[in-house]
Formats: structure tokens, C-alpha cells, sequence
């Protein structure tokens, strides 16, 4: 090993560092190279500055010639590419880069984060555990008249019916068949979300839509009437606080409806749109090729128009103004923001978002919904900013979803040890602490159906998945994994998510079969019991909130880590595997008990040695 920046035999700090740290590296490269100089080659991506800082010679170490320097980052927030040229006595040039030696310009540099650490992040929403509720679909307290609604709905009568999920005359989806679930109707869960653990009720579009999903926003200042109003979201956010809970919220601001109060081309709303008149005060929020009927659009879905987030006008309505849409929801009593298709948000828009969101409501919290390494993503040719300490506070993680499924699925935990330690070394503290871990999502197929069947003998209809039940091997094998996938779940760094229902063995392929109604009084109590469990452990385990990440094991079925705070360690072994697999791990204390089952394990001169049975695992503290 010539250079390895995990290890600070290399690099001192660790990963992402707050601007004008000084960093110092130490290459270690065999004596029997014949080097005699090594030069650090750095660039700095956002001010495009390119550097060359000779490293000085520091002796020998077990055969190996030591080559040493200290830089300071800068001193403004920035992403750092990083590597080497060394030359030998022979005067051959050689480049090093992760891909090892190699010839100039064909080295792949290492990164380095440099974020500004000033400015402060709430740390409450990694600490806790997050409940994501698709809103149509999780509670309805009576069935809602659609009379006089926003849209063409139909409101199914039976709750446990299915979805409409074939295209209509027009060959359209349409997504307007509503079940009713309500604000009111999570209001009255929020006893159960507490036996959950849950501290974060984060909630699908709540805004006036003809849509069931309500990404489509017809009136970013108006509750969905069959939500409910203004006053249910108050007393929603009211009574969450005084159970401990904080409310988010899913901002779409990337596009409207075309059917809304600012484009208004289907007439709904009774002033004028950017699609009736060119006078209207909405029309500079579009860009239109050929007005009215050709407009750029989210992905070419002209219900979508996009907007410009560059008009000030737009940005007055969603951020800056006193009465913004960002402002007035925060007075309303939610706590987060979550900003749906952050990549198609301008950086400067979201950065504004969160400084307003700090003037309004200084603990509040901004996440951003980013499915790549977020720390160095690149969206429409442009190196985005998320992480560099004055945009998001965390994002949707997932980097973690991918590699935890790869993993519990038969993938070799090798691998999602290296997919978490990359983001890990990536991401400032802040936001690796703060991610939103998840296995499942509303974009997502269910957590439990991806488990338990194979992917390869996946029904080709629509009308198939639609109606297709899990065979009780594929349910038992889908359930096993689940609740093993939850143990890893919530001992990660990062704030642990539940989609609705996952938590008590619902199913379904993509969406809307992922989309369905929970399924109130047919709960799968055991899957049930170890999330309510976890959920209790998460929120009394200081190390399990707040606690540093060790690897302890990381090998084919196998994985076990240990978070350790003030003292206080505990450590996730799980074994995805068909066979019982037995681990011998460090333990510092003079009996570990698995906080899951109650099991006790005598350590043995600081080793405890455990049979893990298929498809489980244990919490031991």
C-alpha cells in the first residue's frame, strides 16, 4: 500500500475537512522503486486552480522510502482532485492515482471535500427515526365527496381495493383515483408512530393536485382539500411536537401542473395562467417555444411544465417573499423541507432555501433528494454543490439503499462496506450523520417484495404484478431478509426510514403496486414487533444515535460493525446468508446481551464468539 487516505498512516484528518485545514500526506512506496522525488499534483475544481506541492523525503520504514507534505485546504468550499508524480534515479516518470501507477493523464485521482463548517446543521433528524407516509394511502377516517375538487377524481369506496393502473382511452395514466387517507387520519396513527420510534413523520405532497401523488402541484399555498386544511396541518405538526415528533415536508419546485393556479391550462383556477395569457404574472415562470402548446417540461411530461428558477418573481413566491411557500408551511409548524428532483434545482435556489429556512426557523432541516454520491454528482454537466456546508443538510441515501439490498439479497458485505466507507470518506460529518437511510421508498419497488422474489421471474404484465401475492416461501425468505435488513438499518450512521407499511409485510412491485393502502387490523405482527423494538433501541442508545462507525467484520454473508459513544458500544452482526454462520468478535464488557432477543453471550478474554442462524442477526450491548 502506497497511499491509502483511509488510514491516517496516510492522511491526517479523515475524509472531508472544513476549509483551511492543513492535511498532511505520507506516501510509502517500496525503497526498491528508486525514487527520489515526489510531487503532489492538486486541483481545485470550483475555482480551477491547479496546484504542484513537492512532498519531502522522511527516511525509511519497513522497506519502504517515505515522502511526506502538510497543505492547507482552501478557504473556500471546494472539491480537491489529488495525485502523485514521482520520478526515479534513472529519471523515468511515473504517475500514481487510484488505479495504481500509470502514465500521465491516465492516473484517477483521489478526492478530497473541502466544506465550510461555519455554518450549523441540526443534527435531531439523524439521531432519529423517520417515517415516510405516502398521504393518500395511509389513514381515511370517512370516505371524501371529490365534488367540487381540483380534477376528474374517483374515490374508491373499498379501502383494500386495487389501484387503477392501466392506461385510460388516451393511452394515460392518469393517477387521479384517490382512497381518502387524510391529515386527520395520520393525526389519529400518531400513537402508533410513537410505538414505532418514529421522530420524523415525513410526508408525500400534501398541496392541491388533481393527482393521487401530487407531484403535479396545482397551488403551493393550499392543502389539498381532501387532505383536509390548513388548520389539520397545524394541529397535525402540534400534536407530532408534543409526542416528540417533527414534520416534513416534499417540496416540487422544479415544476408545477399544467393544470394549476400558474399555468392554468385546463381553466380550474378563475385568474389567468401562463397558458391563457402572456400577460398573466406567471408567464416569465416558463420557458415556451411555441405558446401556448410548447413548453419545456419535467422529463417531457407536459402535465409538468417546468419553471425557471432563475425568475425572481418565482424565487420571491417559493423563498425570499414574507409570506413565501417555504415561510409559510415552517409558521404552519413543519420542521423539514425535502426537495424533491434536487439535481434540476439551480444550486443558488437551494442555497437560498436553506438560509431562508435558518432566518425562519433556525433548527430546521433541509434534505435533498439525490440518488448518486452526492458529493461529487454532476447534473446537466454541472458539479453540484449539496454538501459543501451552505446548501442541504443531508440527502436521501441512496448509495445505502442500493448496496444494503445488493447485500442482503447474496451480495459479499465486502462491498457495501466500501460503498458506505466511500461515502463516509466523501461526505462532511454532518451529512454522512444525517442521510436518510431507507429500504424502501414510493419510488421503489416494496422492500419485501425485492427480498423475497426473484428478480428474474418477475411477471411481464402490469396486470400480473398488479395482482400478483408473494408463494409463502417467497413471503418467509422476503420476511427473514427484511427483518434482517432492518437490524442493519437501524445501527447505521443516518436516520432510519420506513415507507409506510413496510414495517408490516406489505408488498407490491413498481409503482402504483408499491402505492397501496396500509392495511389497518392484517398487520404482520412479527415483522411488526422487531421495527417497534429497533425503534425503542434507536431512540434510548446514545451509541446507536450518535455513535462513530467501526467495522468489525465485512465477509461474504457476514457483516458486524459496533457504534461506540461516551462509553457506551453497541455492536450489528448479521449474517444474510441460508446456513448459520459464527463470528468471534472484540467485546469490551464482561457480557454481551442481544438487545433483540435477550440472549446473553460470556466474552472470553475480550472475544465474544457467536452462531448467527440464516437470515438474522443480533444487537449486542
Amino acid at each position: 500500500m502506497i497511499f491509502n487516505p483511509r488510514d491516517q498512516k496516510y492522511k491526517t484528518p479523515y475524509g472531508a475537512v472544513p476549509c483551511g485545514t492543513d492535511i498532511t500526506l505520507t506516501l510509502r512506496p517500496s525503497v526498491e522503486e528508486r525514487f527520489t522525488s515526489c510531487i503532489l499534483v492538486l486541483y481545485e475544481e470550483f475555482s480551477d486552480t491547479r496546484h504542484e506541492i513537492p512532498l519531502s523525503p522522511a527516511g525509511e520504514e519497513d522497506g519502504c522510502a517515505l515522502f511526506t507534505c502538510t497543505y492547507a485546504a482552501p478557504e473556500a468550499p471546494d472539491l480537491l482532485w489529488l495525485c502523485f508524480r514521482f520520478q526515479r534515479d534513472s529519471g523515468e516518470t511515473v504517475w500514481l492515482g487510484k488505479n495504481g501507477f500509470c502514465g500521465e493523464g491516465q492516473s484517477v485521482c483521489w478526492q478530497q471535500t473541502v466544506y465550510d463548517a461555519s455554518t450549523s446543521h441540526p443534527d435531531w433528524f439523524g439521531r432519529g427515526v423517520t417515517y415516510q407516509i405516502f398521504p393518500d394511502r395511509f389513514c381515511r377516517l370517512s370516505i371524501p365527496d371529490p365534488t367540487g375538487m381540483l380534477g376528474d377524481r374517483v374515490v374508491h369506496q373499498n379501502w383494500r381495493e386495487l389501484m387503477e393502473y392501466l392506461p385510460d382511452a388516451q393511452g394515460e395514466i392518469r393517477n387521479r383515483d384517490f382512497y381518502g387517507g387524510s391529515l386527520r387520519g395520520i393525526e389519529s396513527k400518531l400513537d402508533y408512530l410513537q410505538r414505532l420510534g418514529v421522530t420524523t413523520i415525513y410526508l408525500n405532497p400534501i398541496f392541491e393536485s388533481e393527482s393521487n401523488h401530487r407531484y403535479n402541484t396545482g397551488n403551493y399555498k393550499k392543502i389539498d382539500p381532501m387532505l383536509g386544511t390548513e388548520d389539520d396541518l397545524r394541529s397535525l405538526c402540534a400534536k407530532a411536537k408534543e409526542l416528540g415528533m417533527h414534520v416534513m415536508l416534499d417540496g416540487v419546485f422544479n415544476h408545477t401542473a399544467d393544470n394549476s393556479l400558474y399555468f392554468n391550462a385546463k381553466g380550474a383556477y378563475p385568474t389567468l395562467g401562463a397558458a391563457q395569457s402572456k400577460d398573466s404574472p406567471y408567464y416569465p415562470w416558463y420557458d415556451f417555444q411555441d405558446w401556448p402548446k410548447r413548453y419545456s417540461s419535467w422529463w417531457g411530461i407536459t402535465t409538468m411544465p417546468a419553471v425557471n428558477e432563475w425568475h425572481p418573481d418565482y424565487i420571491d413566491y417559493i423563498i425570499e417573499g414574507q409570506d413565501s411557500v417555504i415561510r409559510r408551511w415552517l409558521r404552519c409548524g413543519a420542521d423539514a423541507w425535502r426537495l424533491d428532483v434536487a439535481d434540476e434545482l439551480p444550486d443558488s435556489f437551494i442555497a437560498s432555501i436553506r438560509r431562508v429556512m435558518l432566518e425562519e426557523k433556525p433548527d430546521s432541516f433541509l434534505l435533498g433528494e439525490v440518488w448518486e454520491d452526492g458529493s461529487n454528482k454532476i447534473a446537466y454537466s454541472q458539479r453540484r454543490k449539496y454538501l459543501l456546508g451552505h446548501e442541504t443538510d443531508g440527502l436521501m441515501n441512496y448509495p445505502f439503499r442500493v448496496s444494503a439490498l445488493d447485500y442482503l439479497r447474496g451480495g459479499d458485505a465486502a462491498n457495501f462496506k466500501e460503498a458506505m466507507e466511500t461515502i463516509r470518506e466523501n461526505y462532511p460529518p454532518f451529512a454522512f450523520y444525517s442521510g436518510m437511510n431507507m429500504l424502501g421508498t414510493h419510488d421503489n419497488p416494496r422492500v419485501l417484495t425485492m427480498l423475497g422474489t426473484d428478480p428474474q421471474a418477475v411477471p411481464p404484465t402490469r396486470t400480473e404484478r398488479a395482482n400478483y401475492r408473494m408463494t409463502s416461501a417467497e413471503y418467509y425468505r422476503g420476511s427473514r431478509l427484511l427483518q434482517t435488513g432492518a437490524i442493519l438499518l437501524y445501527a447505521f450512521p443516518g436516520s432510519p426510514t420506513v415507507y409506510y407499511g413496510d414495517e408490516v409485510g406489505m408488498e407490491g412491485f413498481e409503482d402504483p403496486f408499491n402505492r397501496g393502502t396500509f392495511p389497518w387490523g392484517e398487520e404482520d405482527s412479527t415483522i411488526q414487533k422487531r421495527f417497534i423494538r429497533l425503534g425503542k433501541l434507536r431512540n434510548t442508545r446514545r451509541s446507536l444515535q450518535q455513535g462513530t462507525l467501526r467495522w468489525l467484520y465485512a465477509q461474504g454473508h457476514g457483516l458486524a460493525f459496533a457504534r461506540d459513544y461516551e462509553g457506551e458500544t453497541t455492536v450489528a452482526a448479521i449474517n444474510v446468508g441460508d446456513g448459520a454462520l459464527s463470528l468471534t468478535l472484540p467485546w469490551p464488557g464482561a457480557l454481551a446481551t442481544d438487545a433483540l432477543t435477550g440472549q446473553q453471550f460470556l466474552p472470553l478474554h475480550g472475544w465474544v464468539t457467536l452462531s448467527l442462524p440464516p437470515m438474522d442477526g443480533v444487537l449486542l450491548i
